[in-house]
Protein backbone atom coordinates (compact mmCIF):
# COMPACT_ATOMS: atom_id res chain seq x y z
CA UNK A 1 0.00 0.00 0.00
CA UNK A 2 1.08 3.70 -1.08
CA UNK A 3 1.80 5.85 2.01
CA UNK A 4 -0.24 9.30 2.39
CA UNK A 5 3.02 11.00 1.72
CA UNK A 6 3.73 9.00 -1.62
CA UNK A 7 0.40 9.75 -2.99
CA UNK A 8 0.60 13.50 -2.19
CA UNK A 9 3.74 13.72 -4.17
CA UNK A 10 2.40 11.71 -7.24
CA UNK A 11 -0.66 14.01 -7.11
CA UNK A 12 1.30 17.19 -7.24
CA UNK A 13 3.62 15.37 -9.70
CA UNK A 14 1.07 14.51 -12.12
CA UNK A 15 -0.86 17.74 -11.66
CA UNK A 16 2.22 19.78 -12.78
CA UNK A 17 2.99 17.67 -15.36
CA UNK A 18 -0.54 18.30 -16.39
CA UNK A 19 -0.55 22.12 -15.82
CA UNK A 20 2.86 22.04 -18.26
CA UNK A 21 1.51 20.18 -20.98
CA UNK A 22 -1.10 22.29 -20.80
CA UNK A 23 0.71 25.55 -21.20
CA UNK A 24 2.77 23.69 -23.87
CA UNK A 25 0.13 23.04 -26.04
CA UNK A 26 -1.70 26.39 -25.15
CA UNK A 27 1.41 28.92 -25.80
CA UNK A 28 0.78 28.70 -30.06
CA UNK A 29 -3.12 29.79 -29.22
CA UNK A 30 -1.94 32.22 -26.77
CA UNK A 31 0.86 33.96 -29.34
CA UNK A 32 -1.46 33.75 -32.06
CA UNK A 33 -3.95 35.94 -29.90
CA UNK A 34 -1.67 38.30 -28.25
CA UNK A 35 -0.50 38.99 -31.89
CA UNK A 36 -3.45 39.30 -33.33
CA UNK A 37 -5.45 42.13 -30.42
CA UNK A 38 -2.16 43.82 -31.06
CA UNK A 39 -2.91 43.73 -34.85
CA UNK A 40 -6.75 44.37 -34.22
CA UNK A 41 -6.24 47.40 -31.70
CA UNK A 42 -3.88 49.12 -34.33
CA UNK A 43 -6.51 48.66 -36.83
CA UNK A 44 -9.38 49.14 -35.35
CA UNK A 45 -8.23 52.53 -33.78
CA UNK A 46 -7.01 53.63 -37.44
CA UNK A 47 -10.72 52.34 -38.87
CA UNK A 48 -11.93 54.64 -36.28
CA UNK A 49 -10.18 57.42 -36.98
CA UNK A 50 -10.66 57.49 -40.90
CA UNK A 51 -14.78 56.95 -39.85
CA UNK A 52 -14.48 59.65 -37.61
CA UNK A 53 -12.48 61.85 -40.23
CA UNK A 54 -14.81 61.01 -42.87
CA UNK A 55 -18.09 61.96 -41.52
CA UNK A 56 -16.18 65.41 -39.39
CA UNK A 57 -15.55 66.69 -43.49
CA UNK A 58 -19.29 65.63 -44.59
CA UNK A 59 -21.14 66.94 -41.11
CA UNK A 60 -20.11 70.87 -39.99
CA UNK A 61 -18.73 70.70 -36.55
CA UNK A 62 -22.22 71.81 -35.17
CA UNK A 63 -23.44 68.33 -35.64
CA UNK A 64 -20.27 66.60 -33.97
CA UNK A 65 -23.23 64.39 -32.32
CA UNK A 66 -23.80 62.60 -35.62
CA UNK A 67 -20.33 62.32 -35.69
CA UNK A 68 -19.35 60.88 -32.30
CA UNK A 69 -22.68 58.53 -32.48
CA UNK A 70 -21.57 56.94 -35.87
CA UNK A 71 -18.11 56.10 -34.68
CA UNK A 72 -19.21 55.11 -31.58
CA UNK A 73 -21.56 52.64 -33.10
CA UNK A 74 -18.69 51.76 -35.69
CA UNK A 75 -16.68 50.78 -32.76
CA UNK A 76 -18.81 48.87 -31.15
CA UNK A 77 -19.17 46.62 -34.07
CA UNK A 78 -15.51 46.10 -34.57
CA UNK A 79 -14.72 45.38 -30.97
CA UNK A 80 -17.55 42.62 -31.15
CA UNK A 81 -16.12 40.96 -34.04
CA UNK A 82 -12.32 41.23 -32.65
CA UNK A 83 -13.58 39.61 -29.35
CA UNK A 84 -15.35 36.78 -31.08
CA UNK A 85 -12.36 36.37 -33.48
CA UNK A 86 -10.55 35.78 -30.82
CA UNK A 87 -12.42 33.69 -29.08
CA UNK A 88 -12.32 31.69 -32.45
CA UNK A 89 -8.01 31.90 -31.89
CA UNK A 90 -8.39 30.27 -29.11
CA UNK A 91 -10.50 27.39 -29.71
CA UNK A 92 -13.37 28.44 -28.26
CA UNK A 93 -15.18 28.91 -31.39
CA UNK A 94 -18.30 27.29 -30.65
CA UNK A 95 -18.61 29.88 -27.38
CA UNK A 96 -18.40 32.56 -30.18
CA UNK A 97 -20.64 31.46 -32.20
CA UNK A 98 -23.13 31.04 -29.16
CA UNK A 99 -21.98 34.80 -28.14
CA UNK A 100 -22.69 35.88 -31.68
CA UNK A 101 -26.30 34.29 -31.86
CA UNK A 102 -27.16 35.66 -28.43
CA UNK A 103 -25.99 38.98 -29.12
CA UNK A 104 -28.09 39.02 -32.10
CA UNK A 105 -31.15 38.18 -30.25
CA UNK A 106 -30.22 40.49 -27.46
CA UNK A 107 -30.06 43.36 -30.01
CA UNK A 108 -33.10 42.36 -31.10
CA UNK A 109 -34.84 43.15 -27.92
CA UNK A 110 -33.04 46.15 -27.25
CA UNK A 111 -33.73 47.75 -30.21
CA UNK A 112 -37.63 46.94 -29.92
CA UNK A 113 -37.14 47.92 -26.19
CA UNK A 114 -35.66 51.62 -26.99
CA UNK A 115 -37.79 51.88 -30.42
CA UNK A 116 -39.07 55.44 -29.25
CA UNK A 117 -35.45 56.35 -28.58
CA UNK A 118 -34.35 55.10 -31.59
CA UNK A 119 -36.98 57.05 -33.34
CA UNK A 120 -35.88 60.47 -31.62
CA UNK A 121 -31.90 59.66 -32.73
CA UNK A 122 -32.94 59.16 -36.82
CA UNK A 123 -35.58 61.87 -36.50
CA UNK A 124 -32.48 64.21 -34.83
CA UNK A 125 -30.19 63.07 -37.34
CA UNK A 126 -32.58 64.58 -39.98
CA UNK A 127 -33.73 67.31 -38.38
CA UNK A 128 -29.75 68.58 -38.35
CA UNK A 129 -29.05 68.02 -41.42
CA UNK A 130 -32.46 70.31 -42.51
CA UNK A 131 -31.33 73.83 -43.56
CA UNK A 132 -35.03 74.76 -43.09
CA UNK A 133 -34.82 73.90 -39.05
CA UNK A 134 -31.90 75.87 -37.57
CA UNK A 135 -31.49 77.26 -34.07
CA UNK A 136 -33.24 80.77 -33.81
CA UNK A 137 -35.59 79.90 -36.45
CA UNK A 138 -39.39 80.37 -35.59
CA UNK A 139 -41.36 76.82 -35.92
CA UNK A 140 -44.10 75.76 -34.78
CA UNK A 141 -43.97 71.80 -33.84
CA UNK A 142 -46.08 69.54 -31.87
CA UNK A 143 -48.82 72.33 -30.86
CA UNK A 144 -45.52 74.84 -29.91
CA UNK A 145 -44.83 77.80 -31.40
CA UNK A 146 -41.51 79.39 -30.45
CA UNK A 147 -37.79 80.24 -31.46
CA UNK A 148 -35.67 76.46 -31.71
CA UNK A 149 -32.71 77.22 -29.21
CA UNK A 150 -31.11 73.74 -29.56
CA UNK A 151 -31.28 70.78 -31.67
CA UNK A 152 -30.15 67.49 -29.66
CA UNK A 153 -29.82 63.73 -31.05
CA UNK A 154 -33.09 62.86 -29.32
CA UNK A 155 -34.77 66.85 -28.44
CA UNK A 156 -35.36 69.66 -29.71
CA UNK A 157 -35.98 72.73 -27.44
CA UNK A 158 -38.09 75.71 -27.70
CA UNK A 159 -38.24 79.06 -26.56
CA UNK A 160 -41.90 80.65 -25.88
CA UNK A 161 -42.71 84.30 -26.25
CA UNK A 162 -42.87 84.22 -22.54
CA UNK A 163 -39.58 82.91 -22.32
CA UNK A 164 -40.24 79.56 -21.40
CA UNK A 165 -38.71 76.46 -22.54
CA UNK A 166 -40.52 73.22 -23.99
CA UNK A 167 -38.53 70.72 -24.45
CA UNK A 168 -39.97 68.16 -27.90
CA UNK A 169 -38.67 64.83 -28.80
CA UNK A 170 -37.34 64.88 -32.30
CA UNK A 171 -40.03 62.05 -34.07
CA UNK A 172 -43.21 64.48 -32.85
CA UNK A 173 -41.37 67.47 -34.20
CA UNK A 174 -40.44 65.21 -37.78
CA UNK A 175 -43.33 64.76 -38.53
CA UNK A 176 -44.87 67.82 -38.94
CA UNK A 177 -43.57 71.33 -38.09
CA UNK A 178 -43.94 74.44 -40.11
CA UNK A 179 -41.25 77.55 -39.99
CA UNK A 180 -42.87 80.69 -39.01
CA UNK A 181 -42.20 83.88 -40.86
CA UNK A 182 -40.19 86.90 -39.23
CA UNK A 183 -42.63 88.79 -37.10
CA UNK A 184 -43.43 91.90 -38.48
CA UNK A 185 -41.95 95.78 -37.68
CA UNK A 186 -43.65 97.20 -34.85
CA UNK A 187 -46.00 94.51 -34.04
CA UNK A 188 -47.30 93.87 -30.76
CA UNK A 189 -47.37 90.25 -29.05
CA UNK A 190 -50.51 89.47 -27.41
CA UNK A 191 -50.26 87.42 -24.45
CA UNK A 192 -54.30 87.32 -23.26
CA UNK A 193 -53.78 89.56 -19.94
CA UNK A 194 -55.95 92.06 -19.56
Amino acid sequence: MQSSVGFLTDLVQGTVTEIQRGLVDALPKLIMALVFLSIAYVGIRLALRLVHGALDAVYPAEQDLIVNLATTVVGVFLWFAAALTLLKILGMGDIAASLGTAAGFIALGVSYALSSMIADTVAGVYLLRDPDFTPEDRVTADGVTGEVRDIGLRKSRFRLDDGDTVVVANSAVEKKWTLEGEPEQGAQVVDGSP
